[in-house]
């Protein structure tokens, strides 16, 4: 019978030895994933691209409208993230590519996020694409950008087509200053809030809508902005291309009258008039007392925003405000 001492060694040995064998294990995989990130950040060189994230844009219509660099991208990319695998396998048919794709969408972004950026710390090359026009415009990617900002990881864009910017240089409006705004709320309150608040920027200002709210976005529009200048645009690069110019009421008063268009549209609106954001408070105090004798309230609200440009709810504050001085006085006699 051995002894205790002796076992006792003779265990610590066989401890030590397992522990070198696991340590060992471990660096083994360790060097294994290592050197598949080598080999990912060597191949992506060999390629000519540098391992990270390509924003790159795509046709808002027409197959044709791009790049060359973005075309060699897609060829050369690790994966390609997209919205919709339908679409962009539609323009990668066109194109004779065949990559794997992955989906990114704002309902996905949580899940989706963390995967693409696990790609990329291993230095693969991911090309991420919308389904028509420049990533990250009114569409998800933002924060997958942020997440790359901070783990280090390089991101680039490849510039191409946006309907923003076709219907900015179609609409025949001033492009010196713009502003894009996006898609206007949908409910009607939001709607009217968020059109105020754009009152008077004094820019260009670019709006995307759905074609089945557009008479409504229009309607109040035309309450809010006035008889500014505005355009239309719908079908972009396609063969039945069509940017429809005039003021807002005779839009509106098109598309009440014709219906709405199909897919998604471009509004543009154009800047207020200069000498309206110099209005004095007693032109306005003018206004307001002589149009509310054969006007109503509402009324006179709109048609004191429409020539004077100012906040409708500054407006509105004052005439309620008049009024209830003027019917104490008794000039105004309620019926």
């Amino acid at each position: 019978m051995k002894k205790p001492k002796v076992e006792h060694r003779r265990k610590q040995k066989l401890l030590k030895n397992s522990s070198k064998h696991s340590q060992s294990f471990s660096d083994n995989n360790s060097i294994k994933s290592s050197l598949s990130v080598v080999a990912s950040k060597a191949n992506a060189k060999n390629l000519g691209l540098e391992p990270g994230l390509y924003l790159i844009a795509t046709p808002i219509g027409n197959a044709q409208d791009i790049t060359l660099r973005a075309l060699d991208t897609l060829k050369k990319a690790d994966v390609i993230v997209c919205e919709d695998t339908r679409v962009t396998s539609k323009l990668l048919s066109i194109h004779n590519i065949t990559r794997p794709l992955m989906i990114y969408h704002e309902h996905n972004s949580k899940s989706a996020g963390p995967k693409i950026i696990e790609h990329l710390q291993r230095g693969k090359i991911v090309a991420f694409v919308s389904d028509a026009g420049t990533p990250l415009i009114s569409d998800p990617g933002f924060r997958l950008v942020q997440a790359c900002a901070r783990k280090k990881i390089y991101v680039t864009h490849l510039p191409g087509a946006s309907s923003v910017l076709t219907s900015l240089v179609l609409a025949e409006l001033p492009t010196d200053k713009f502003l894009f705004a996006g898609f206007p709320p949908n409910k009607v309150g939001q709607r009217i809030k968020f059109f105020e608040d754009l009152n008077t920027v004094q820019a260009t200002l670019v709006f995307m809508e759905n074609s089945k709210r557009i008479v409504k976005s229009l309607n109040d529009m035309t309450r809010i902005f006035g008889s500014r200048d505005a355009a239309i645009g719908r079908e972009l690069t396609k063969k039945f291309e069509e940017v429809r110019k005039g003021s807002l009421d005779e839009l509106y008063k098109h598309y009440a009258l014709v219906g709405a268009p199909k897919g998604e549209v471009t509004i543009v609106i154009g800047p207020p008039p200069k000498n309206k954001s110099k209005v004095t408070q007693k032109k306005i105090d003018v206004l307001l007392k002589e149009i509310i004798k054969v006007k109503s309230l509402r009324d006179t609200v709109e048609t004191v925003v429409t020539s004077t440009g100012a906040p409708r709810k500054d407006i509105y504050a004052r005439a309620l405000k008049l009024t209830s001085k003027t019917f104490t006085d008794g000039i105004i006699k309620k019926k």
